[in-house]
């Protein structure tokens, strides 16, 4: 039995844009999770898939960066900000003029503000924003969006540059 092997991969390849050209529009995906363990895990390989569709392989340091703080900031939405029949919003933006993934998790508690913590050796947990910090060029907390939304906004800008030929957001 042959097996075919087609010469090229059918997907599209991410394409440098030339020094003075026009950037692109932004690239956008926004999706409501159940504020579970399962939506947590859901959002991050959303996230994974999504990128792979942008140009970053799952295998990629961009992927596996965003796929970290995404799935960081998604348990925390679960674990800290749950509110009971309220689910957390994902909204990754790629801009093209920065060269930075942006991601944003909203969940529906206005309290417990995250704040990193230095835990202990021992502790089992606490570590997340430590690692949060450590891989996002940078990161915040602001009011959830539209004005009249009850909860927050985490969110974390991390530098993929080299997608877009470099010249973005710590591209030295």
């Amino acid at each position: 039995m042959t097996t075919a092997v087609p010469d090229e991969d059918p997907r599209p390849q991410p394409q440098p844009v030339p020094q003075g050209a026009a950037r692109p529009e932004p690239l956008v995906l926004t999706a409501q999770f159940t504020s579970s363990p399962k939506g947590a895990r859901l959002a991050r390989r959303l996230a994974v898939r999504r990128l792979e569709e942008w140009g970053w392989p799952p295998e990629s340091d961009a992927s596996c960066t965003v796929s970290l703080l995404v799935g960081e900031l998604a348990a925390n939405a679960v674990r800290h900000g749950r509110v009971p029949g309220r689910e957390f919003r994902l909204r990754l933006v790629c801009e093209a003029r920065t060269g930075a993934v942006r991601v944003e998790v909203s969940d529906a508690s206005p309290e417990r503000l995250p704040a990193p913590s230095a835990p202990s050796c021992d502790d089992e947990s606490g570590r997340g924003l430590f690692l949060v910090d450590v891989l996002a060029d940078r990161w915040g907390v602001s009011s959830r969006e539209p004005a009249g939304c009850v909860g927050k906004t985490v969110w974390v800008e991390v530098a993929v540059a080299e997608r877009f030929g470099g010249g973005g957001v710590g591209s030295g």
